[in-house]
């Protein structure tokens, strides 16, 4: 009987060692980290080459481009050019039938030497009428008449002569000269075709001076004409060469608008060099405007700028509470940096969740919250779409939105909503990884002021509160427990999507 009962005793003390161990190792297993720790991946600042620009769209034109057309009605009886052909100034380039103008030409020629005769009849019958008034012969009446009719036959002629001078320049006008040297871009006409100059000028021939020589007239937004000015380069592409990259210059930013579908833009006149004649009048231009150009500076990536520190989680198992609450909860494991955001870990059920995500802006959201989404692109340096813009200006003009501070429209509903030109800085906060104490603490986020410059959609110069070699944070890959995945946040119509 006491050998059993000493068996019972080892029993009891092998289930409470036993018992023992597996809270020692439950409180072991979680002060080790049971919760994964957040994977920053972080970017070194470095120094380099940034270039803002503006985009816009136009169509090349010839500088001067001359209609050329007739002051007068008739058939066209003779073509000396065609299309590209090329032509000096004061060349016969066409010409109207001229008979009839020549008919009225040898009438107006007739009246005058009519006139004329009239005017020699009356010059004799003056003097003879002088010489009998001086000899008391006739009443001074008839010498008053005679002298009427002197006068008389005098303008008579200075009409015939105008009538004649009229004809002689319509006889004129049936020859189409050349106003000034150029090629031949179009010709409306053809030989027999009547031309018809009543109310309006017919237009026979286009003309351009000189194809060396050429404009773009580039419509740029309302959003993005504030950078543009005049002398600033230009850099542009046609579909005819899209591997061949061509020059230009901002000459003239014209203050009339155009409103196109809500959209309003400039008339941005950008004057190109064509020596080789590779550009055709009409092609369109994709413009890339220089607004501001640096070189040598700190630059750190957009994502940077946009990146904000997760939520702390709150979804915690029963024993990681009741092990918060009796204080024996353990540390998060320590942040790795430059890690690559993976769709799962390992055979597990665990998909990585992008941290502040929010679903591509479709211009259907609520009023307030869409305002909200795209002021924080702006904020972010990202471009907003242009049909977003438009939906922005509709809720405006039809109320559904007011400006903060009873401002109301203003100019169309971009107030606020301006991304950075880069001359004035702004001030915008980023997160530092910082190393902890000891090798067991896990490495911090320390936010930093800083001051920023100009913005190429990819990089943004940094002026002060940072120096080369400073790792900031980009983004964060948390692992979620039983959860789908999660959208990436980007944004489908351009400016980047935020990867966190």
């Amino acid at each position: 009987m006491a050998v059993n009962r000493g068996s019972g005793w080892i029993k009891w003390a092998a289930v409470i060692l036993a018992a023992v161990a597996v809270v020692v190792g439950s409180i072991w297993y979680f002060r080790r980290g049971h919760e994964d720790a957040p994977a920053y991946q972080t970017v070194t600042v470095t120094r380099g080459d940034l270039m803002q620009s503006v985009t816009a769209t136009g169509q090349l034109n010839p500088v001067t481009n001359i209609e050329v057309g007739c002051q007068i009605s008739g058939t066209i009886q003779t073509l000396f050019v065609d299309f590209n052909s090329v032509v000096k100034a004061g060349q016969i380039i066409a010409q109207i039938d001229p008979r009839l103008y020549q008919a009225q030409v040898e009438q107006a020629e007739a009246d005058l030497a009519n006139a004329n005769a009239n005017l020699e009849l009356q010059q004799v019958e003056a003097r003879r009428s002088s010489n009998l008034f001086t000899n008391k012969l006739i009443s001074e009446s008839d010498y008053d008449t005679a002298i009427a009719n002197l006068h008389e036959a005098e303008a008579m002629v200075k009409i015939k002569q105008a009538s004649l001078d009229n004809a002689g320049a319509n006889l004129g006008y049936c020859k189409i000269y050349s106003p000034v040297d150029g090629v031949v871009l179009s010709r409306s006409v053809d030989v027999g075709q009547t031309v018809a100059a009543s109310f309006n000028t017919p237009t026979l021939f286009q003309i351009a001076n000189d194809l060396t020589k050429m404009q773009i007239d580039a419509n740029v937004s309302e959003a993005d004409i504030g950078t543009v000015e005049e002398n600033q380069n230009v850099k542009f592409t046609v579909d005819a060469f899209p591997s061949r990259t061509f020059t230009g210059q901002v000459v003239q930013i014209r203050n009339w608008p155009t409103n196109v579908q809500n959209v309003i833009t400039y008339d941005t006149i950008i004057t190109v060099a064509n020596p080789d004649l590779k550009l055709r009048p009409g092609m369109t231009a994709n413009a890339t405007i220089i607004t501001a150009q640096r070189s040598g500076v700190l630059k750190i990536p957009n994502a940077s700028l946009r990146f904000r520190p997760p939520e702390p989680s709150t979804n915690q198992t029963f024993v990681a509470q009741w092990l918060a609450k009796i204080g024996l909860r353990g540390q998060t494991k320590s942040a790795t940096t430059n890690a690559v955001p993976t769709a799962k870990a390992g055979d597990t059920n665990q998909t990585g969740v992008a941290a502040n995500s929010e679903a591509p802006l479709t211009g259907n959201e609520p009023p307030q919250e869409l305002f909200r989404r795209v002021r924080e692109m702006r904020e972010r340096g990202e471009e907003v779409p242009p049909e977003i813009r438009a939906k922005i200006r509709e809720l405006f003009q039809s109320g559904a939105l007011q400006m903060p501070g009873g401002g109301g429209l203003g100019d169309g509903g971009n107030a606020g909503l301006r991304a950075n030109t880069g001359s004035q800085p702004v001030m915008r906060t980023v997160y530092l990884l910082v190393a902890g104490a000891s090798s067991s603490t896990a490495p911090a986020l320390q936010p930093v002021r800083v001051k920023t410059g100009v913005n190429d959609g990819t990089y943004t110069e940094i002026i002060s509160g940072l120096k080369e070699g400073d790792a900031v944070v980009t983004g964060v890959n948390l692992q979620s427990q039983n959860s789908s995945p999660a959208t990436s946040g980007a944004n489908p119509f351009g400016g980047g999507g935020r990867r966190f």
